[in-house]
């Protein structure tokens, strides 16, 4: 066991890829042995090279051990990666439909699909939720995989497309999983919000047990449950205000009074949504020989989160609740009757994510300094969002509605086969030469399901008439009564707007479903593969030169390569670079995804569709189909150890990506946009506010700087003290507008170009007190703007905001320890919304949470 356990921290580390044996930085790890320095405590794999130190990559690499992740005490590990890495962005928007469930975070300023995602070395498949807004991203779900599970996480913070293919234009995350044979762990986590609520539980627990006498399997489980927080303030909107209501409509009055409202509290719920998980995940590998092992891993998770939508007011015009129509007896009817003080739709995703990954893989020692090893795996992932939404209304089927509804499914999975071989020689040079290659196959599919009847079909009201109360002469003037229709219920044949002409909304209101005409079901296939060469050439000089084609079934080929490079100045300080390029197809989600949801414009609900580039729609409307996108990569960076126990990486860079992906402004529908909807068989076009579409909308350059710094000494006593430090800056611009024929505005340049930080940066510092280990974190935020829709399209401003978070950790005796700690100690919020509030909502998404505070505390037990 001993054997493989060192073997299995040589491959799977190694599969941060070539982008590690060709990659540097400065280890963010603050737990090493007293006699042990930070740079050289953790040694990292070239994904498919050979191990190299963190201080001694060519490339920037963080990493962090399995008790860094721990102090972090987050219950999501996305929440982990955004604590201990500033150019690591997460935030959750609060009432849409993907990123509340599944969220889309951001590394160096590009979206979440282009960052790569592995799991013990090898790709995770992507989530089933594609972003319905902006970039569009479809990326591998993180959350997934518990914190417990996890042994450490190495951030490659670099463009490795050439050795991971498409995603890895930003960067690369590797989880490495734990895999003891013997030993674990529980954990019991309750902690809630300053503000009362929010309450959180998580318990997780982590088992090594021997698979025979050469073998291991590690087992991981965690569960979660999260409830609801509320920052919402007393309901205001330009539309409809329940003070004016409760003195101008006596029923509004009548039923605030039965009910025993006080209506200067938040009518709507805004903040983060209830979530409860449930996650496993196991590792395994067993020894065939002294150079030759199986290995397994996988995992299960199923989630289901409950978010609020939007509040529908029972008054102010309101297109569901305040819009007459005529029942079938003559008399007008409105939502308003059935719900008197409005109600507030709650929307559910319930996400079901697995996976199984295995292979085999030998280590052979060919004499002669040469060493050969093989990897060989396949892999299949498979993950599924069903959304549902309760406590509304098919506003087409009137008094009738039901109000509980399935709208869609959405499932992605991905099939993978690889094969990865290293070749080692010696030639007479500082350090062997190092030949990595191999291949890749993979498919992925992305399939659309159909909701419930209700929740897309048309009732009587989806038409005007439904009752046939009036003649269809084409001049109004000239319409009456129809023999048989009711008499003296004051129906007006001609006056359009006479309550018997009203056309409501077919479908589920908040999320319309989809119907069976839509669902569908892609696939997309790909070929690639790799070759890299690197070695130290000198005692101070390492060169890594990498490259490698790609095939896309529904693209066509590219060919990538990457440059990197390491000089060693002196015994303490070196610089380091890179160059290269990368390619990234869109996925079968991206090419396909079709989606209708309320969304508040402007403070104005409007019901917005998103289609497919290729939807008949989008090609009237000027778009194309999309292609792939490429980057180019630039970096240049310093490392220093000036003397024992500190370390400075500092690491400048550019990445340049064409045809980048992007949803086009939101297009508001014509008269004439309507009538190609209709022709195209779209569902509810009438109801149809806004549509966009996904296109290769822009190019772009992102520059920034991140700077990381460790040191470890003995200052304050006899006992160790650790201090970590990061800083990250970026500035995003827009080179080129590729659709100014279809739809990309001012506001939405200013926003892709502004709602980042200018700057993150982050402090933390660990001290053991005796047997008390104490934590101090510091998190900054730098200034960001947003410029509005609303008329006028005014701009806020952001300043810098810094965070506190303080944890303490005390030993009970016999591997029990207790841990109290508080994230946002000081409770800070980002300033309020100044330019676009509506319904009280006090905050906007942002990179800052608006939560506030929050105090936990933790059991641990270690045996």
């Amino acid at each position: 066991m001993t054997r493989i356990t060192k073997y299995r921290g040589l491959v799977a580390t190694s599969t941060l890829a070539v982008a590690l044996a060709s990659s540097p930085a400065l280890a963010q790890d603050s737990v090493v042995s007293a006699d042990e320095s930070a740079a050289n405590a953790i040694i990292v794999s070239g994904l498919r090279g050979q191990p190299r130190s963190v201080t001694d990559s060519a490339v920037p690499v963080d990493v962090f051990s399995e008790e860094t992740i721990e102090r972090a005490s987050q219950t999501d590990t996305l929440d982990i990666l955004q604590t201990l890495i500033p150019s690591y962005t997460v935030n959750r928007a609060a009432n849409t439909t993907s990123d509340t469930f599944i969220r889309a975070p951001s590394l160096r300023g590009l979206p979440a699909d282009k960052t790569l995602l592995l799991l013990n070395g090898r790709r995770r498949h992507k989530s089933a939720s594609v972003g319905v807004s902006r970039y569009g991203s479809h990326a591998a779900d993180s959350a997934v995989i518990p914190a417990i599970a996890l042994k450490s996480i190495e951030v490659l913070r670099d463009g490795a497309a050439a050795q991971y293919g498409s995603d890895a234009i930003a960067g690369v995350i590797n989880y490495e999983l734990k895999d003891d044979n013997h030993g674990g762990s529980l954990v019991a986590q309750v902690g809630q919000y300053y503000e009362g609520d929010g309450e959180s539980v998580q318990i997780a627990g982590n088992i090594g047990l021997p698979l025979t006498d050469n073998g291991f399997i590690n087992i991981s489980g965690q569960y979660t449950d999260n409830d609801y927080t509320n920052r919402a303030r007393t309901f205001d909107s330009t539309s409809w205000n329940p003070f004016d209501a409760y003195e101008n409509d006596p029923a509004y009055r009548d039923a605030v009074d039965a009910a025993g409202i006080d209506i200067s509290e938040p009518m709507e719920v805004r903040g983060q949504p209830k979530e409860r998980a449930g996650r496993i995940v196991v590792n395994s590998g067993i020894d065939l020989s002294d150079d030759t092992e199986l290995y397994a891993f996988g995992n299960f998770s199923r989630s289901k989160g409950t978010a609020m939508a939007t509040f529908r007011v029972p008054g102010g015009g309101h297109v569901v609740m305040d819009n007459p129509v005529r029942l079938e007896d003559g008399s007008t009817w409105r939502f308003a009757d059935r719900f008197p003080l409005g109600y507030q739709p709650n929307f559910s995703g319930k996400v079901t994510d697995w996976s199984i990954a295995g292979g085999w893989r030998t280590e052979r020692d060919l004499g002669g300094d040469q060493t050969f090893s093989a990897d060989v795996a396949a892999r299949y992932g498979w993950d599924k969002i069903e959304y549902s939404i309760a406590d509304t209304v098919n506003p087409s089927m009137g008094p009738d509605s039901p109000t509980d509804f399935d709208a869609s499914t959405y499932t992605s999975d991905e099939f993978a086969l690889n094969a990865d071989f290293v070749y080692t020689v010696g030639v007479g040079l500082a350090g062997p030469l190092v030949f990595n290659f191999g291949g890749e196959f993979r498919r992925e599919g992305f399939k659309i399901g159909a909701g419930s009847p209700g929740s897309y079909t048309g009732g009587p009201w989806g038409m005007a008439d439904p009752f046939n109360f009036c003649s269809n002469e084409a001049d109004f003037a000239d319409r009456s009564l129809n023999a048989g229709a009711p008499m003296g219920m004051g129906i007006s044949c001609t006056d359009p707007s006479d309550p018997v002409y009203t056309i409501m909304q077919p479908g589920s209101n908040g999320i319309t479903g989809l119907s069976p005409d839509v669902a569908s079901d892609f696939t997309t296939e790909s070929k690639s593969a790799y070759a890299e060469l690197s070695a130290d050439v000198t005692d101070e000089w390492f060169v890594d030169f990498a490259g490698r084609y790609e095939d896309y079934q529904s693209f066509g080929d590219k060919f990538v390569w990457k440059i990197a490079t390491r000089y060693n100045v002196t015994d303490w300080a070196a610089v380091r670079g890179s160059l290269g390029t990368g390619f990234r197809a869109p996925t079968a989600g991206q090419l396909n995804m079709t989606q209708s949801a309320i969304n508040t414009v402007g403070g104005v609900p409007m019901n917005i569709g998103l289609y497919p580039a290729s939807h008949p729609v989008a090609q009237y409307l000027g778009g194309e189909e999309l292609g792939p996108e490429t980057s180019k990569n630039y970096s240049l960076g310093l490392t220093l150890n000036p003397f024992d126990g500190f370390t400075l990486t500092i690491d400048a860079y550019r990445i340049k990506i064409e045809d980048q992906l992007y949803a086009t402004s939101r297009i508001t529908v014509t008269d004439d946009i309507r009538a190609a909807m209709l022709e195209a068989g779209i569902e509810g076009a009438g109801a149809i506010d806004q549509i966009q579409f996904f296109q290769n909308a822009i190019d772009t350059t992102v520059e920034g700087l991140d700077i990381v710094a460790s040191y470890r000494g003995y200052f304050l006593g006899d006992q160790p003290t650790t201090i970590t430090a990061a800083f990250n800056t970026n500035s995003y611009n827009i080179d080129n507008v590729n659709i100014a024929q279809v739809s990309f505005n001012d506001v939405t340049v200013y926003n892709f170009e502004n709602n980042n930080p200018d700057w993150r940066a982050n402090a933390t510092v660990f001290h053991d007190f005796g047997p008390v280990q104490a934590m101090v974190r510091a998190n900054v935020f730098g200034p960001w703007s947003r410029q509005t829709t609303r008329a006028g399209n005014a701009i806020q401003d952001y300043g810098t905001e810094v965070l506190f978070d303080a944890e303490l950790t005390a030993p009970l005796g016999d591997g029990y320890s207790l841990t109290l700690g508080a994230r946002n100690l000081f409770d800070g919020y980002p300033p309020v919304n100044r330019i676009d509030d509506t319904n009280g909502r006090t905050y906007v998404d942002g990179p800052m949470s608006w939560q506030g505070g929050f105090y936990y505390a933790r059991l641990n037990f270690d045996f």
